[in-house]
């Protein structure tokens, strides 16, 4: 059952909606903007179902199910970068992009369907990097941080100096690059533009919530970079002797083994395949044998 409500916490021009359990996903943190001439909502989130506060636009960072699912509270125009439009626009291609087999996909489909209230948003029209929304005396600029999705995006909210950086969001779990349209490359390259933004403010999509300062903020993204490193570590120590991308997979570099469900196998090997690939670039693990791997 979800539960419905957000609390209200206010950064100056810049509201954030919190979500149930301090936005911990199924829930979020959605961001509400208010101009003088406009408001717009940035990722309308399950806590807001039933209870959207009004808007003249909607933002979304990037399409998935958590960032989308008080959609349906809102009628008005609905933006999101070119990347990720077409999942925006279809629930079947949302589904199809977590890479999940035939059978799961559908089931995956039921439960965006049912539980994140997800559907077709056919009006839905693309931004790019650098797109300015004036909303009269505050604007909100799109800054693009691709590699938890091809088109996942930051926002710049000025004068405020808040800026929302998504599913950049600082959690013990780690960056996540396990979809079709994900690149640890990206995902790496993306925390580096956000090091060059000091603004007062970072707001986070989950339970990190919001930072205050630029050293703060750069520490915790720190932290949060570690866990690329650690996988690394472990890929390494797994590859004393030789073995192929399934071992790797079951060996797991992402969930704990407790962690069951139909997306483990596909997001493993997808993610075990991205490490692969630079640390055989640093030279440091090679093709031993046809689809065998091992360190140098």
């Amino acid at each position: 059952m979800t539960k419905p409500g957000y609390t209200e916490e206010k950064y100056d021009g810049v509201t954030v909606l919190v979500g149930a359990e301090r936005g911990a996903y199924p829930y979020a943190n959605s961001v509400l903007v208010r101009g003088t001439a406009e408001t717009l909502v940035i990722d309308p989130s399950l806590s807001l179902v039933g209870a959207a506060p009004p808007a003249d636009a909607v933002l979304v960072s990037h399409a998935h199910e958590d960032h989308v699912a008080g959609l349906g509270g809102y009628e008005v125009p609905v933006r999101i970068h070119d990347g990720d439009l077409a999942a925006l626009c279809s629930r079947e291609v949302m589904a199809t992009g977590y890479g999940l087999p035939p059978d799961a996909t559908a089931h995956t489909d039921a439960i965006l369907r049912d539980r994140f209230h997800v559907r077709d948003r056919t009006d839905a029209t693309g931004f790019a990097d650098g797109t300015v929304f004036d909303l009269g005396g505050r604007t909100v600029t799109v800054v693009h941080l691709p590699g938890h999705t091809a088109g996942h995006c930051g926002f710049l909210i000025e004068p405020d100096g808040f800026l929302y950086v998504a599913d950049i969001d600082l959690t013990s779990f780690g960056p996540y690059y396990g979809d079709t349209g994900s690149s640890l490359a990206d995902f790496e390259a993306s925390m580096g533009r956000c090091r060059e933004i000091d603004v007062r403010w970072y707001g986070t999509a989950h339970q990190r919530g919001v930072i205050e300062g630029a050293s703060e903020f750069s520490a915790r993204l720190d932290a949060f970079a570690r866990v690329v490193e650690r996988r690394d570590a472990a890929l390494l120590a797994f590859l004393d002797e030789p073995r192929t991308v399934e071992e790797i997979a079951g060996h797991r570099l992402v969930y704990r083994p407790d962690v069951e469900g139909s997306h483990v196998g596909p997001v493993e090997r997808r993610t075990a395949v991205q490490h692969l690939e630079r640390l055989i670039g640093a030279g440091l693990v090679m093709e031993v044998e046809r689809e065998r791997f091992r360190t140098t």
